[in-house]
């Protein structure tokens, strides 16, 4: 048997077999508790603010609602808001990020000055 196929093995081995559940892993799992909300938040927000974004410059150049005489201040209107949600994602990202790295930093450099003292 080649190397790679026993490697392939026993990648594969791996999967199957019970993990110890150490300390590392902990703090791993941890440190994704702490930022997943926040990149979740951000990746929907973001999402949403360029739909509206996008609707708004639909609007704005007649693409959907052409009849209309008032669809161009409509979607200026709503690009803005668009605008104003995509530029704002950053900043809300930001603050929900510190507020849980404040709500979990004293558990995380227990368990990290345990890991990094043994």
């Amino acid at each position: 048997m080649e190397n790679r196929e026993i490697k392939r093995a026993e990648a594969i081995r791996a999967g199957y077999t019970e993990r110890k559940k150490t300390k590392l892993n902990e703090l791993i799992e941890l440190d994704r508790k702490v930022k997943r909300p926040a990149e979740t938040f951000a990746y929907t927000f973001g999402t949403i603010g360029a739909l509206v974004l996008g609707t708004g410059m639909s609007f704005a150049m007649k693409v959907i609602g052409a009849s209309l005489s008032f669809v161009m201040p409509l979607g200026i209107a709503v690009g803005v808001v668009g605008i104003a949600m995509v530029s704002g994602n950053y900043f809300l990202y930001k603050k929900i990020l510190v507020s849980r790295k404040k709500k979990y930093a004293a558990e995380i450099l227990k368990l990290s000055d345990e890991i990094i003292n043994a």
